[in-house]
């Protein structure tokens, strides 16, 4: 481990992308219609050269993120740790709760240099959770981790996309760049009883200020 919280190197890379692509989806409702909750705009809209992303602040030191905030969607959830299960695969949070969001213990923290990782279930067997909205959100939006040493990392979103969960980029989504970022997961796309949801939401954001 390089700090109190950990790193798991090309280990973490792993049991994320199995936790996208196994673990979030056992939360479906047939509630829920086949076409799934919101969408991300260009998952509808022809590809095109995505702007670049806002410059980045220095990165902090790590502390513990004690809850999520996302004002364009009225999000505003306690963050349970998530970690690896008995099996070595991540945990989600759990289901029974299903207003609370996870962090993945095995990346940074919100606003150390690198790549933290936040994720929520979309839905569960008793309706919409804490990210059902999340297809929806935009770039330039503001997502809010309130941290343990009393400051608040504010990082702007500049990509939302909706990816298959069979071949989940996860090099690519998860690797770090230096600088302070955030990837926030949970499921999206169609959505039926034999095979769960068929994609993941993954908005990424980088921190832009410091409360």
């Amino acid at each position: 481990m390089e700090s109190a919280y950990g790193r798991r190197g090309a280990w973490g890379v792993v049991a994320v992308l199995l936790l996208v692509g196994v673990h979030l989806v056992r939360g479906g409702t047939e509630q829920l219609t086949a076409s799934g909750p919101p969408r991300p705009l260009a998952a509808d809209a022809p590809a095109a050269p995505a702007p670049p992303p806002p410059p980045a602040r220095p990165g902090l030191p790590a502390a513990a993120p004690l809850a999520v905030a996302v004002p364009a969607l009225g999000v505003d959830a306690p963050l349970t740790q998530v970690g690896l299960d008995a099996d070595g695969w991540i945990e989600a949070p759990p289901p029974e709760h299903p207003g609370r969001a996870g962090w993945y213990t095995g990346a940074v923290t919100p606003g150390e240099p690198g790549t933290a990782v936040v994720v929520g279930h979309v839905d569960t067997p008793a309706g919409p959770a804490v990210f059902h909205a999340l297809g929806s959100l935009t770039r330039g939006r503001a997502i809010e981790i309130r941290r343990a040493d009393g400051r608040t990392a504010v990082f702007t979103v500049h990509g939302v996309e909706l990816v298959p969960k069979d071949g989940f980029p996860a090099e690519r989504v998860y690797a770090s760049t230096g600088t302070p970022e955030l990837r926030v997961i949970t499921c999206g796309g169609p959505y039926t009883r034999a095979t769960g949801y068929t994609g993941n939401v993954v908005v990424s954001a980088r921190l832009t200020a410091v409360r």
